[in-house]
C-alpha cells in the first residue's frame, strides 16, 4: 500500500461499509482504476492509504460475509 499525502484528491464519500458510531467513518474516492484511496474521516488531513483495488474488493467481500471479527 502507497500513502497519499497529495491535496489535490477530492470527492471524498463515506464508504457505505462504514458504522453508523460517529468517529468510525471511513472514506473512499471512486473512479480510481487500479486502486481505492482510503481515510479516517476523523483526520481529513492526514495521511491517505491507496489500497489495490483487489485487494479492496477481497476486504469489501470479507465485511459482506461477516468473515472479519472486530
Amino acid at each position: 500500500m502507497a500513502t497519499l499525502t497529495d491535496s489535490s484528491l477530492t470527492r471524498w464519500r463515506k464508504s457505505s461499509h462504514s458504522g453508523s458510531e460517529s468517529g468510525s467513518c471511513l472514506e473512499v474516492q471512486d473512479h480510481h482504476p487500479t486502486s481505492v484511496p482510503v481515510r479516517d474521516s476523523k483526520v481529513p488531513g492526514g495521511p491517505s492509504l491507496l489500497i489495490p483495488a483487489a485487494g479492496w474488493a477481497s476486504f469489501v467481500d470479507a465485511v459482506k460475509r461477516g468473515a472479519l471479527s472486530a
